[in-house]
């Protein structure tokens, strides 16, 4: 199967970290930094995520592009705590780019059966468009009406942006074995790119989402 048929995430930038999430806690007594609170930085964390103090772990941001599944957009989009989402839309565009999800663990004649019918609606959804639109109808209404021919399958483009906090409280949930399998392996996506770019060994470690070799954890149970 092409690559173009999985679903993707790319992390496009980070705010703070470990040091901006132990200020924050910090800022109840004093900010001023030192060698001897340096030294303390991993303990405090740890501290405040067995005794769930959250609030120093939103003072940061995770900010991801993903294009997935209509389905694993809704399931992002009922972890919107602490969330700020937006997503390219059929009502304001016209999805020329025919991109879709399909499921990687089906056989191959299933995998046949629905290429063929997505690529069937994707025909239905552009023909309708300009039916409709050679029919008098606003292109706008033309464009937000046709979209209904769109499966579960397509694909669409979002960024999200997460605080620590809330990225945590996201895989807990999602990278999981109860699960779906997509937004399973996104989260999994997520978790890995947010250890890869080295702002937060210590949150990480903290709520036990690496271990300490900073390799990440199987998913929760």
């Amino acid at each position: 199967m092409s690559d173009e048929n999985k679903n993707k995430v790319e992390l496009i930038g980070t705010y703070g970290g470990d040091l901006s999430h132990s200020l924050s806690a910090w800022t109840s007594t004093s900010r001023d930094l030192t060698l001897e609170k340096e030294a303390r930085i991993e303990g405090l964390l740890k501290m405040l995520a067995e005794n769930e103090h959250g609030t120093p772990f939103e003072k940061s941001s995770i900010h991801f592009l993903i294009t997935t599944d209509i389905a694993s957009h809704i399931h992002i989009l009922k972890s919107r705590i602490g969330v700020s989402t937006n997503s390219e839309s059929a009502r304001y565009k016209e999805l020329k780019e025919d991109k879709f999800y399909v499921p990687q663990d089906w056989p191959p004649a299933e995998q046949e059966k629905y290429i063929a019918h997505l690529e069937s609606s994707l025909k239905q959804y552009h023909e309708t468009l300009e039916r409709l639109v050679q029919s008098g109808m606003p292109r706008k209404r033309a464009k937000e009406s046709a979209r209904f021919y769109l499966p579960y399958g397509i694909q669409l483009t979002a960024d999200v942006m997460f605080n620590f906090r809330s990225f945590y409280h996201f895989i807990k949930l999602r990278y999981s074995i109860h699960a779906q399998v997509e937004i399973r392996e996104i989260a999994k996506q997520m978790l890995i790119l947010v250890n890869e770019c080295g702002q937060f060994p210590l949150s990480l470690k903290a709520f036990g989402l690496v271990d300490e070799f900073g390799k990440i954890r199987e998913p929760f149970e």
